[in-house]
């Protein structure tokens, strides 16, 4: 009961992102952090002050900042990419460039794929955007796409940090993401040429204009492998040694930042707003999250959790609405739990992968997929929305993301996708 009373700060958090925006766009954007803020300040006092678990907090907050850091760093680095994709894009090669994000996403990140490739996009298509452009680059390159590697999303760098070998992931999973992303880009591209083929034949010569890719701040890929190579060797370090790990990512943003001449961060209409608005609203939410994960956790075995199924809808239940990458690690540790094996155990960890495989493939793939359900599902999505906001781009509300796109088409993907993994 008290861990439900304590996970209301929560509700009230996902309530004011899901309505403010809809109802007074203007005031919420101005007055967001003290909004949010201070319930996630009310839930910290509660660890601090009345039950004295100022571990939990310590804990949370280094999440938090590795969390941040690496979401920030990516975001820096990147938007100091500039890609010019000279010419209107086509349907044809809208699909191609969410196909190549797809896979790009697992090379650097659904973070670093999102921000190197939004821009070019957004600036490819401005002739005749619809939200549904960005929705789908969020449900593709931002979420899915980072399926096949621990590198690829956050919840399955976590999964290897604790234990679970780097190929396992691509080894169990490769299938599900074919389906998915092959799906999705199929979508897709059936509504991109409809809504092509809609657009004037004035409109639809623009088109035919010469294709060419001019990359300007190619130095800023040498920072992206420094802060992947700062990610997977954090795996060999000890924990008191992980603080090198945030210490190498901040200094490549940093870097970058500095490095990058001016004219490309205008060309990008880079500023700091998206990710400053990631800090904030991700501060509260891993703040006030904490006993709403307890409640999870603590009730496992009751809430009927024992099969490849439920696994799969409650990890992918929670992680839309929660960040997926705590959301991962509780379910990973009740399923550990009901089988008396400990997540902080890297031998258990490995052993239990190997005879579970089919649980932690369902909660895996569910945390990644699940997490483009709502914006904040996933860091990037957010980002990506902030970024589309920027452009002046025509963005669905929380709501109309929910009951517009994520479930009359990501939905039935996600079904298909569960009879694979039950």
């Amino acid at each position: 009961m008290t861990d439900l009373l304590w996970s209301l700060p929560f509700g009230l958090i996902l309530l004011s992102i899901a309505a403010f925006p809809l109802l007074a766009h203007n005031w919420w954007s101005r007055h967001y952090p003290w909004v949010v803020l201070p319930l996630g300040m009310l839930v910290i006092g509660r660890y601090l002050f009345w039950t004295g678990e100022t571990e939990r907090i310590l804990a949370a907050g280094h999440e938090y900042f590795a969390f941040i850091a690496l979401i920030g760093s990516l975001y820096i680095v990147a938007g100091g990419i500039h890609i010019s994709l000279l010419g209107a894009l086509t349907p044809n090669q809208n699909t191609a460039v969410l196909a190549v994000g797809a896979v790009l996403a697992n090379l650097i990140g659904t973070t670093g794929a999102s921000m190197v490739l939004i821009r070019p996009f957004l600036r490819g298509n401005r002739w005749r955007l619809a939200p549904f452009h960005t929705v789908f680059f969020i449900f593709i390159v931002s979420n899915c796409g980072g399926a096949l590697t621990p590198i690829g999303d956050p919840p399955l760098f976590l999964g290897y940090l604790i234990g679970v070998p780097f190929f396992w992931v691509v080894q169990h999973l490769w299938y599900k993401w074919s389906i998915a992303i092959g799906l999705l880009l199929l979508i897709f591209y059936v509504m991109d040429n409809t809504h092509f083929k809609r657009q004037p034949k004035t409109r639809q010569t623009v088109s035919e204009e010469p294709d060419r890719i001019l990359i300007k701040g190619k130095g800023n890929f040498i920072l992206l492998a420094v802060i992947l190579l700062a990610v997977i060797g954090a795996a060999f370090l000890p924990e008191k040694l992980l603080w090198i790990r945030e210490a190498v990512i901040v200094a490549a943003g940093v870097i970058s930042y500095v490095a990058t001449p001016q004219a490309i961060h205008e060309r990008n209409s880079f500023d700091f707003h998206p990710i400053r608005e990631v800090a904030i609203l991700f501060a509260a939410i891993f703040a006030a999250m904490i006993p709403a994960l307890d409640l999870l956790s603590h009730h496992a075995s009751s809430l009927g959790l024992n099969s490849t199924g439920s696994f799969y809808w409650a990890t992918g239940l929670t992680s839309a609405f929660l960040d997926n990458a705590p959301a991962y690690l509780n379910y990973v540790a009740a399923a550990m739990g009901l089988d008396g094996a400990s997540i902080h155990d890297k031998a258990q960890v490995v052993a239990w992968a190997t005879s579970h495989a089919d649980i932690l493939s369902s909660i895996s793939i569910s945390s990644v997929f699940f997490g483009a359900a709502t914006y904040i599902g996933n860091g990037p999505n957010f980002m990506v929305k902030s970024i589309c906001d920027q452009y002046n781009v025509q963005t669905p509300s929380f709501l109309e993301y929910i009951y517009k796109y994520s479930l009359p088409i990501l939905l039935p993907v996600l079904v298909i996708v569960y009879f694979f993994v039950k």
